[in-house]
């Protein structure tokens, strides 16, 4: 399988194209820095020069020709702006949806965010800003013709993955770690897994397992 991972320097997307490369799948993407790419061939990853926020849809659809799906693993990240929130999180996934359409890409994941407002917890400045784009991208992707996946993952954290998660059409969110996100990604894309909204956060069912009770 030929993934274009957007977001494949980041968190997250590093650990999807790691994960992907071993399993002989072929992996490149959209990177940020030109000194970034010596990581992604560390991977066995490959990639495209450019920015989400700022690139053509032309260029994207031409970066991610002949892939067979593509990952929308970017996000704003700590930038509390409405601006760049605005241009990632929410035009970056339209652009990519005309692009994955201009590119005969039929297929696209899209890592969005867990459904809960947290207005208990000390969130960012934009933090209701950032919901209210990523709620427009994800309808916006379903509203399309591809075959997508919406992945909605609970709290990211950088501690080691279990192998087990909590994954359905609704969870109740506490967090989850990049590396079990990551391998819930590379199942969901390597599963017959269509044109569902899913979350996922920390649990206690094998992964594998997780992906495949989907399909029952």
């Amino acid at each position: 399988m030929n993934v274009f991972i957007i977001g494949i320097t980041g968190g997250t997307g590093s650990r999807v194209a790691g994960l992907l490369a071993k399993q002989g799948d072929l992996v490149s993407g959209l990177y940020r820095r030109p000194e970034q790419i010596a990581a992604l061939h560390a991977v066995g990853a490959d990639g495209t020069l450019g920015d989400v926020s700022t690139i053509s849809e032309q260029e994207l659809a031409s970066a991610a020709s002949g892939s067979d799906v593509m990952v929308f693993a970017a996000g704003a990240g700590a930038h509390d702006q409405d601006k760049m929130i605005d241009a990632v999180d929410g035009d970056g996934v339209r652009k990519a949806t005309a692009a994955a359409r201009s590119a005969g890409i039929s297929r696209l994941l899209l890592v969005s965010v867990f459904p809960e407002a947290w207005r208990e917890r000390d969130m960012p400045k934009s933090f209701e800003h950032y919901m209210a784009a990523k709620k427009r991208a994800d309808v916006d992707l379903v509203r399309s013709e591809l075959d997508w996946v919406i992945l909605r993952p609970s709290a990211l954290t950088n501690d080691p993955g279990t192998g087990s998660v909590s994954l359905g059409l609704a969870e109740i969110h506490v967090d989850i770690s990049r590396d079990d996100v990551a391998a819930t990604i590379a199942a969901l894309l390597h599963s017959v897994v269509r044109r569902r909204i899913l979350e996922v956060t920390a649990g206690s069912t094998p992964i594998g397992s997780a992906v495949t009770a989907l399909l029952n």
